[in-house]
């Protein structure tokens, strides 16, 4: 029997707006599923996540869930 590990989860939530931002972060935001100022997503915390959340760290808020 294997056992899964959870993966942490992380609250996204953009707090600036993306006009006259470049179309790389739009698209990243978009690819976070934030398409509106102060709508707020959940994620798994993986590599690929973070890198996004990195990209645009000056236009959204992270917090960790806790479960």
């Amino acid at each position: 029997m294997q056992l899964q590990q959870t993966m942490a989860k992380i609250q996204i939530k953009q707090v600036k707006s993306r006009i006259n931002r470049p179309a790389r972060q739009k698209r990243t935001l978009d690819a976070l599923g934030l398409r509106r100022m102060n709508q707020v997503v959940v994620k798994d915390a993986s590599p690929e996540i973070l890198g996004m959340v990195n990209a645009v760290r000056h236009l959204v808020q992270v917090t960790e869930v806790v479960e």
